[in-house]
């Protein structure tokens, strides 16, 4: 099981993913993101990748799909809250946003 982040491992962390747009939601300690594509396709195509990573991570975003919008919330919920899981899949995700 992963370990909720620690206070120094937040602040490390969570000013950059605010900077990437990255919402933090403390009611269930989760990040929040809207990805928005040109395209259903394109939002999709999105989504597949992730969802590889996400499997190689065992570790799996809530989403939901509007044609070019998507809506992700990350936490972990063994942990109750952050993990480094929820800050790897952010970054990953972001990543494969940029192409």
């Amino acid at each position: 099981m992963a370990a909720k982040l620690s206070e120094a491992e937040r602040e490390a962390a969570l000013p950059a993913l605010a900077a990437a747009s990255w919402a933090h939601e403390p009611e269930r300690d989760a990040l929040k993101k809207t990805f928005r594509f040109k395209s259903f396709v394109r939002a999709w195509g999105w989504m597949s990748a992730v969802a590889l990573e996400a499997e190689k991570l065992d570790h799996h975003p809530e989403w939901s799909n509007v044609y070019g919008t998507v809506e992700v919330t990350l936490t972990t919920h063994d942990a109750n809250g952050l993990t480094q899981l929820d800050l790897a899949l952010a970054r990953k995700m972001d990543a494969l946003a940029r192409g």
